[in-house]
């Protein structure tokens, strides 16, 4: 897998991207396939919130859509879906983030 700095010289690296908690948090749970209304459950806050969240995340990624965010986690290591890429992220893990019933319960 190639860096995304090296494609791409205007790309910020890895060291450069300053992500807050709350935005790393919001990363995992996109990566792990959640809707931003979902994202919203699991995290009580607003939609807007974390549309407002997502937003930021893109642009200080300089990530397109949810499909390149999730791309630049695993490059760099801010993820880990299914035992793949699995590594210490730096961010308290979301436990049971693909627990449907408690978001279908809400």
């Amino acid at each position: 897998m190639t860096n995304p700095a090296e494609s791409n010289p205007s790309t910020l690296t890895n060291s450069s991207i300053n992500l807050s908690e709350r935005e790393l948090q919001v990363i995992e749970l996109v990566a792990a396939g959640l809707t931003n209304q979902d994202i919203a459950i699991k995290l009580a806050i607003s939609k807007r919130t974390v549309d407002n969240h997502i937003s930021n995340i893109l642009t200080k990624t300089k990530t397109d859509n949810r499909v390149a965010l999730v791309r630049w986690a695993l490059q760099w290591g801010k993820v880990c879906i299914d035992e793949v890429n699995c590594c210490l992220i730096g961010t308290q893990p979301i436990n049971n983030v693909l627990d449907t019933q408690e978001l279908e319960s809400a």
